[in-house]
C-alpha cells in the first residue's frame, strides 16, 4: 500500500510534538493542533506539573527523533532513591548498575524543545488556539474552534493521531461507537507541587543526583532536581481521611503537618505555607481503552490512550514508546497503515495495561515499603543475585527502567520474582547472611529450573 502524504496530530505536548517530528522525518506533511496559546510565547500556564523522568525507553525515541543529545543538556542524572526518615536519616538505594540512572527533565522545558524542533520541519504546521471538539464519524474528520475567532473548522487528513491527553476530544467520540471498551480510574490521592529553591550560592539544597523520598506509609514527599539548582516537590496525600488534603486547612495545620512527618524539609522550603496554599491540588487519573483505533484512519496515542500515574517515571516514556514502536511497524509493513494499526493496537494495549498495574504497585512501593528493611534487603539479594546470575535473573525495575523488555513481560516476571522472595526470605538468619548463604543459591536455581521446564 502507498504511504499517505497528510497527517493530523491532534494535541502538541511532548507525545504530540514527538510523533510529528518523527512522522516529518518521514515526508509527511503534518498539521498539528494545540488549544493552549504558544507556550513558546506565554509561558506554561494553570499550574506547574510533576517532574519528568526520563529512562531508556524516550532516550530510544529522542534518539530516532534525532533530539537526544539536546535533551540531556536539559537534563540531571539520578542514580537512586535517597530515602527520608522522620528523623532526618537517610538511606541512598541505587537503581541500577554502575552509572545507571534515570533522568530529571522538565515537562515545561522538554515540550518547549521538541515544538521548536517539530516547527523547524518546513513540513510541520503548528496551529495554536485550536480546540479539539472531536471526530465526526460520519466523514471521519476532524472539528475545531479557534479560540480568538471562533471560527470552527473541520479539518481532514488520511492519518489523524490524537495526542490530546487523558481529557481526550478524540477518544471521547470515537468512544461512542459499538465495541469500544473505557475505564476512568481516580486514586484516592492527590498531589501538591512545592519546591526547594537553591542555596544561596547557588548549589543544591539536597543530592542533586538522587530522587528523594520521604516514606509515611500510606503518603509520601517526593523532590526531583532541576538544572537551575532548585528541586521541584510532590506531595501525595489522601484526599480525605485522618490524615489528608482535607485537615490542612490553614497554615497552622499545614506547617504542624509539615512538623510531624516532613520536618527536615521546612527548613528547605521557604515559601511552604504559600505555596500550599496557593498551588492547586490536582488528582491522580489512570485510563484504559481499546481499541486505540478507529475506521483504520485515527489512532489514540500517549495519555489519550492509557494514562498512567506517574510512580514508575513511565508515563512519558511509555508515551515516546509508542512513537517507537509505530515508527518501526511503518517500516516493517512497509507503508500498509492497515496492518500497522492492527500490530499497533494488538502489541501496545497488552503492554500499557501491564505499565498502569506496575505503576499502581510501585506506589505501594514508594510510600510504604523503601524504609522497610525486609524489602531493603531483598534489593541487596536482587543486586546479588544479578551479579551471579546475570543472565537468568535481571531485576524488575531494571527492566522497565533500563531495558526495552515489553512492559507485559516485566509484569509476569515482577510476580515470578515475588514467589521467590517469599521462599527467600523465609530461609533462618536471612538477615545476617544472605551474601554467601548456599540456600539462596539454591532456591533460586531451583526456582530458575522450574522456569525453564513450565516455559
Amino acid at each position: 500500500m502507498k504511504n499517505k502524504e497528510n497527517a493530523i496530530v491532534v494535541g502538541a505536548g511532548l507525545v504530540g510534538s514527538l510523533w510529528s517530528i518523527l512522522l516529518a522525518k518521514r515526508g509527511y506533511k503534518v498539521d498539528l493542533y494545540e488549544q493552549r496559546s504558544d507556550v513558546r510565547k506565554k509561558g506554561f500556564i494553570g499550574g506547574r506539573s510533576i517532574n519528568l523522568a526520563m529512562s531508556h525507553r524516550g532516550w530510544k525515541a529522542l534518539e530516532k527523533a534525532g533530539v537526544d543529545q539536546k535533551i540531556r543538556e536539559l537534563s540531571i542524572p539520578m542514580h537512586g532513591r535517597m530515602m527520608h526518615s522522620t528523623t532526618g536519616e537517610l538511606t541512598f538505594q541505587p537503581y541500577g548498575k554502575q552509572n545507571e540512572a534515570i533522568y530529571s527533565v522538565s515537562r515545561g522545558g522538554l515540550n518547549l524543545e521538541l515544538l521548536n524542533i517539530a516547527d523547524s520541519f518546513e513540513n510541520v504546521t503548528i496551529n495554536f488556539d485550536e480546540k479539539c471538539l472531536g471526530i465526526d464519524t460520519k466523514t471521519k474528520t476532524v472539528g475545531f474552534s479557534n479560540y480568538a475567532t471562533k471560527e470552527k473548522t473541520s479539518q481532514d487528513a488520511d492519518l489523524i493521531f490524537g495526542t490530546d491527553g487523558a481529557f481526550s476530544a478524540v477518544r471521547d467520540s470515537i468512544q461512542r461507537r459499538p465495541r469500544f471498551n473505557y475505564s476512568q480510574d481516580y486514586l484516592e490521592h492527590g498531589y501538591k507541587e512545592l519546591s526547594i529553591p537553591p542555596l544561596p550560592n547557588g548549589d543544591f539544597a539536597l543530592d542533586k543526583n538522587a530522587l528523594h523520598i520521604w516514606p509515611r506509609g500510606h503518603f509520601m514527599l517526593i523532590a526531583l532536581p532541576n538544572i537551575d539548582g532548585s528541586f521541584t516537590c510532590t506531595l501525595f496525600l489522601p484526599f480525605e481521611g485522618e490524615v489528608s488534603f482535607e485537615k490542612l486547612t490553614d497554615n497552622e495545620t499545614v506547617l504542624a503537618f509539615f512538623e510531624k512527618y516532613f520536618a527536615d524539609t521546612i527548613p528547605l522550603i521557604p515559601n511552604l505555607l504559600e505555596e500550599f496554599s496557593e498551588n492547586p491540588t490536582s488528582g491522580l487519573v489512570t485510563v484504559k481503552c481499546s481499541p486505540w483505533s478507529y475506521a483504520n484512519k485515527v489512532m489514540l496515542m500517549g495519555d489519550a490512550s492509557h494514562a498512567i500515574v506517574p510512580f514508575y517515571g513511565q508515563g512519558m516514556n511509555s508515551g515516546f514508546e509508542d512513537c517507537t514502536v509505530l515508527d518501526e511497524l511503518i517500516d516493517i509493513n512497509e507503508g500498509d497503515w492497515l496492518e500497522t494499526f492492527k500490530e499497533f493496537n494488538d502489541a501496545r494495549i497488552t503492554d500499557a495495561n501491564a505499565i498502569s498495574e506496575l505503576a499502581k504497585r510501585n506506589f505501594v512501593e514508594m510510600r510504604d515499603s523503601v524504609g522497610n528493611d525486609l524489602f531493603l534487603l531483598r534489593k541487596k539479594i536482587e543486586k546479588h543475585l544479578n551479579k551471579k546470575y546475570p543472565k537468568q535473573f535481571l531485576p524488575v525495575y531494571s527492566m522497565v527502567s533500563f531495558s526495552h523488555i515489553r512492559y507485559s513481560e516485566a509484569l509476569a516476571e515482577l510476580d515470578r520474582q515475588d514467589k521467590l522472595f517469599e521462599r527467600i526470605l523465609k530461609i533462618d538468619d536471612i538477615k545476617n547472611n544472605w551474601a554467601d548463604n548456599p540456600q539462596v543459591d539454591v532456591v533460586f536455581l531451583e526456582w530458575h529450573e522450574s522456569f525453564l521446564i513450565n516455559n
